[in-house]
């Protein structure tokens, strides 16, 4: 019976070992603004398995670590509303400037990108066993009046001056 178990275990052992390396995969970002520059955003994206396993588990907590990394990169209290193995929802308060001008409302959200967290996740022990690409295939920021700004396939993005009314 355990050589059956040492079997079955090195199986497994050798399954892994060959398994084509898996990444983590951004897939699309979403930044919904509204009339006071506050940000709805959802991100989607791949994980490897090894992630998927880790968050089934609970052994890590997406939601800290997510909530963490953000606000110590962006110096603000963010609200992680959910994160799982394939989406992250997150507000992000005074995410973008509003301004008046002679009656008319112009909002811009700010330039950002994603190099830093891209190599960020690049310095994790882990990182030479998956790659990451934290380039989302598009990217869409909404205005409170629906205009839009698209972009694809960039892991930066310009700040965007848009008029309301």
């Amino acid at each position: 019976m355990k050589g059956t178990y040492l079997l079955i275990g090195c199986i497994c052992l050798i399954a892994c070992a060959v398994m084509p390396a898996q990444a983590l995969t951004a897939k699309a970002l979403t930044v919904n603004l509204d009339t006071s520059g506050n940000a709805q955003i959802n991100f989607q994206y791949d994980l490897t398995f090894a992630e998927q396993a880790a968050i089934f588990f609970n052994i890590a907590n997406p939601s800290n670590e997510l909530k963490n990394a953000l606000e110590s990169n962006l110096n603000e209290p963010v609200t992680v509303t959910k994160a799982d193995s394939s989406s992250a929802d997150v507000t992000i308060p005074s995410f973008a400037t509003v301004s008046q001008n002679n009656g008319t409302e112009t909002i811009t959200s700010p330039a950002f990108s994603f190099v830093n967290a891209q190599n960020q996740i690049q310095q994790q022990w882990w990182a030479g066993i998956n790659s990451v690409d934290m380039t989302p295939g598009m990217t869409t920021i909404t205005f409170p009046d629906g205009y839009q700004s698209v972009y694809y396939n960039q892991i930066s993005f310009p700040s965007v001056t848009h008029q309301i009314g």
